[in-house]
């Protein structure tokens, strides 16, 4: 008997083996022949990208912060302009942008660059916006227990840009507060002019 690793692998095989099928089986629905030359591979192409870009559901987003840190130090920190790539769920069709993360540590504070392998976790999945940006704060409050917590969300959406109303180039702003910020308009206008360009 294998271990959990070939089992896990037979799994993953499984998954793409059934996800080459159907992909094949929509592109005949929608009219093409997949016996052409420029489709042949497509069903295993689209497969591979399907692993990499809804990886997040492999991933616990707490756990993309790793390990903390004490630390006495108690004033804003931001990381901004932190690149996202998403796919809502209404469409499957992608929303892009960029996520702007600030808080105020009241003794733990995180790698920076965990900040950004968050914003992975919870985008690589099939998302809205909104709920994205609450997941990240809600994150950063429950694993880091801040004096506050501020998310910006600037995203553009193919499902609107692309299809439907098509207006390409309209960005859609999200924000959520958590503690200093949401009580403090004082704290969210100094991150809001923080994270201006």
């Amino acid at each position: 008997m294998g271990d959990i690793k070939d089992y896990l692998n037979d799994e993953v095989s499984k998954n793409r083996e059934q996800i080459e099928y159907h992909v094949e089986k929509i592109l005949e629905l929608i009219g093409e022949d997949t016996g052409r030359e420029g489709l042949l591979e497509t069903p295993a192409r689209v497969t591979r990208m399907y692993e990499e870009i809804f990886g997040g559901y492999s991933i616990d987003p707490r756990e993309a912060l790793g390990v903390t840190f004490d630390e006495s130090y108690e004033e804003l920190v931001i990381v901004k302009d932190i690149v996202f790539y998403s796919q809502c769920e209404h469409h499957m069709a992608p929303f892009f942008g960029k996520v702007h993360i600030g808080y105020i540590p009241s003794g733990r504070i995180a790698g920076l660059s965990k900040l950004a392998r968050l914003v992975e976790a919870v985008s690589r999945r099939l998302q809205v916006q909104e709920r994205m940006t609450a997941q990240i704060a809600d994150i950063m409050t429950e694993v880091l227990g801040p004096h506050g917590v501020m998310v910006v969300v600037e995203g553009e959406h193919l499902c609107m840009c692309a299809r439907g109303v098509k207006k390409p180039g309209s960005k859609t702003v999200t924000m959520a507060a958590r503690g200093a910020f949401r009580e403090n308009a004082a704290a969210r206008a100094e991150f809001l002019t923080l994270i201006k360009d």
